[in-house]
């Protein structure tokens, strides 16, 4: 098999996951050589910490102003300013140069825009000669996922699609194969086996909050209100690695009715899912997408002006989801879904007509395809 690089960005979690998973597909689909890299890592380290930290601050204190330079930065008026900054990251971003001599991959798959814009530039200018591929790991395509060098771009939806034709990608280089999810949700599992396999009672409806990534105290307000319902329920919640989390909800402890699990970072967060009757979750590419392959019904809280909106509006539509960005208003939503059991599967068959838990698959297969007509 050809050597692959897969490149990402560590700004928040799901490019890397996105790149594990397409990895994980290249093994199981003929094993060879894959690498997977942080272009972060090959920039000068002031840009790597000015471009990571910038965007985790301002989603995290100021996701207002975020959602004014998401949307801004989206309009055709500041395609100036996206060349700029194209220049700007090929500069800072000198090492990949080295990496690209060094490794000499036959062909570059990027989950993440930065990398796509620097070698995008390069292809242009007739400085790479390999195939470039882009994953978009979003339910929306931001101008700045738009480059007419890419050899083929894979992405969730058909309006996903849209948009990137719009801004002059060719619509025959775009493909529909969804958002790149471990491997692993295709394999059969079902919700007794799971809730047998992590001690959770079989006989009440289990909601597991996905919380690392939320406020500390609104996801407090999520779960204390859950206790205090007079629901027979199983509320797990996951805080992964945000110890803050874990400490603000120390003191709380199950009710009558509801049973409450407090967990940390942990490895089966697939198995969870599927054990779940609702998942409340941030609206991130790859959480939901992770989600949707095992078909629950969710409910998204507070989702981040932009590409998480966008997400939100895409679950929303399909059927899979209710976005609610007050947390003290989750409470009586759960209530309600869990009183019609009905509504609850519509939910989830809307969910698993969405889902694309090949899509990861897929992509290495149809990238496959393309070398062996290149004959790399």
């Amino acid at each position: 098999m050809a050597r692959v690089l897969i490149l990402h960005a560590s700004v928040g979690a799901g490019h890397r996951r996105a790149a594990d998973a397409l990895a994980d597909a290249f093994s199981r689909r003929s094993p060879g050589q894959v690498r997977v890299e942080d272009v972060l890592n090959y920039t000068n380290p002031l840009f790597r910490e000015a471009y990571a930290h910038s965007y985790l601050r301002l989603t995290d204190k100021l996701p207002a102003l975020w959602g004014y330079v998401y949307e801004q930065t989206d309009r055709d008026f500041f395609r100036f300013a996206t060349e700029l900054r194209t220049l700007v990251d090929a500069i800072w971003a000198w090492g990949l140069r080295k990496l690209l001599r060094d490794y000499a991959p036959q062909v570059i798959v990027c989950t993440h825009f930065l990398p796509v814009e620097v070698l995008a530039l390069r292809k242009g200018r007739s400085r790479l000669n390999q195939p470039l591929y882009c994953v978009v790991t979003d339910y929306a395509a931001h101008a700045f996922w738009a480059y007419r060098d890419v050899d083929r771009y894979f992405v969730a939806t058909e309006e996903t699609r849209r948009q990137l034709v719009e801004r002059g990608v060719a619509a025959g280089t775009i493909m529909c194969n969804g958002i790149p999810v471990d491997p692993r949700v295709t394999t059969a599992k079902t919700r007794e086996q799971q809730r047998q396999a992590h001690g959770i009672a079989h006989d009440k409806p289990m909601i597991t909050l996905f919380g690392g990534g939320l406020e500390p105290n609104r996801v407090r307000v999520i779960a204390e209100g859950l206790v205090q319902q007079n629901v027979a329920a199983t509320l797990v919640v996951v805080a992964g690695r945000n110890r803050s989390l874990l400490a603000e909800i120390s003191d709380l402890e199950s009710s009558g009715a509801v049973e409450l699990h407090k967990l940390g970072f942990i490895d089966y967060v697939d198995d969870l899912v599927v054990a779940s009757d609702i998942v409340i979750t941030k609206a991130g590419g790859l959480t939901i997408s992770e989600v949707l392959a095992r078909g629950r019904p969710m409910i998204i809280i507070d989702p981040i002006p932009g590409q998480e909106e966008s997400n939100a509006d895409y679950l929303a539509g399909v059927g899979a989801a209710i976005s609610i960005r007050l947390p003290q208003h989750v409470p009586f939503a759960v209530t309600q879904l869990l009183a019609d059991p009905e509504r609850l599967q519509d939910m989830s068959n809307s969910a698993s007509r969405a889902a694309r838990p090949r899509a990861a698959l897929d992509i290495v297969e149809t990238i496959l395809s393309d070398i062996g007509e290149r004959q790399i």
